[in-house]
């Protein structure tokens, strides 16, 4: 793995998005972050997991330029469904999963970490969901993961305003469990909450996180394809492309609502 590493301490494993300096979810990002996973739920001497972003961001969303490559809206709706995939691997883990969040965590990064049980973030961490900002709509099961945590009419807010807010808002919505003052304390106790989940039995922990998964109504796997589905038609729109291109060129999109 080139942009990700996996340390593993006193029955915890951190692994460590390293793509400066934004860690956006490139195809690579998200293949090499599979392999992360997979990596330590073979381990046996790995109990918990603390995901988190080296530099200035966990991660400040997807690769936008791998946007361009995409050709089609079916080649978007590809795109989704991988990243689905992996988050919904993430969230059915059978081991704890932290997320240390650090700077920023949008788009893609707020849904990666969605798909962590338990979130961590510094009181000044920007969390949002921009894509209608691009001509685009959340893709990795943002649409679906946002409601079900901060309740429907504050999840269409977040998505149709593309405004982010700070990890002290998100504390009191419920999107985060613990906020604070810098990286440095976060990550401390990031160490000291995985070190007493890693005091449980692993079994029974695997037990427990295989019933909060059935916590999610029967429409969640529905949502997640009509998602893909939705994605892939905004992707393969007028307001896409100029949405991306305003993107890259740092300008104001000129949408023409087509």
């Amino acid at each position: 793995m080139e942009i990700i590493s996996v340390k593993v301490d006193q029955q915890i494993a951190t692994i460590t998005l390293n793509r400066p300096p934004a860690n956006a979810l490139s195809a690579q990002l998200i293949q090499e972050l599979a392999q992360a996973f997979d990596e330590v739920r073979h381990n046996e001497d790995v109990k918990v997991i603390i995901l988190h972003g080296e530099g200035r961001f966990f991660a400040a969303g997807a690769d936008i330029k791998e946007f361009t490559t995409l050709d089609s809206g079916n080649k978007f709706a590809e795109l989704s469904r991988k990243g689905q995939d992996l988050l919904n691997q993430i969230e059915a883990f059978p081991k704890p999963v932290i997320a240390a969040i650090h700077g920023a965590a949008l788009g893609g990064g707020l849904e990666l970490a969605m798909a962590c049980h338990i979130r961590l973030a510094t009181e000044d961490t920007k969390l949002g969901l921009p894509e209608l900002q691009l001509g685009l709509i959340p893709g990795f099961a943002g649409t679906q993961r946002l409601p079900r945590i901060v309740g429907q009419a504050k999840a269409t807010e977040l998505i149709l305003t593309s405004e982010p807010i700070t990890g002290s808002e998100a504390l009191t919505l419920g999107l985060i469990n613990s906020v604070y003052t810098e990286q440095a304390l976060m990550m401390e106790e990031a160490y000291k909450l995985a070190s007493k989940i890693a005091q449980k039995s692993s079994y029974t922990m695997k037990l427990a996180l295989e019933a909060l998964t059935y916590a999610k109504d029967t429409n969640f796997t529905a949502g997640l394809e009509k998602e893909a589905e939705l994605f892939g038609a905004a992707g393969d729109s007028h307001d896409s492309k100029e949405g991306i291109q305003a993107f890259l060129e740092k300008r104001k999109p000129e949408f023409q609502n087509k």
